[in-house]
């Protein structure tokens, strides 16, 4: 597995909804209606990571969310990045 180029990342990101390249990581912010809704998204995020074996940064702070996708291993944005991305906008909120 290797790193994606940045005209790789920006050809991919298209396809994906509302994510950003911040501090070299592939991230997303949630806002929920409060801390319950935000930890069963995070539980729902854990399996799918769990079964895709690629572990997000997940930051949490009462009804905020904020994910950071890095493909540590190459320490850069990879295709499992992408994949894991779209499987968590597929989720139902």
């Amino acid at each position: 597995m290797k790193a994606l180029t940045n005209k790789e990342i920006n050809i991919k990101i298209t396809n994906i909804d509302k994510w950003k390249i911040i501090n070299g990581s592939l991230c997303k912010e949630f806002e929920f209606e409060n801390f319950v809704k935000a930890i069963e998204f995070i539980n729902k995020i854990a399996e799918i990571a769990e079964e895709q074996e690629h572990h997000p940064v997940l930051t949490n702070s009462y009804n905020y969310l904020k994910i950071e996708l890095k493909t540590h291993d190459i320490n850069g944005i990879s295709d499992k990045d992408f994949k894991l991305a779209k499987t968590i906008d597929d989720l139902k909120l």
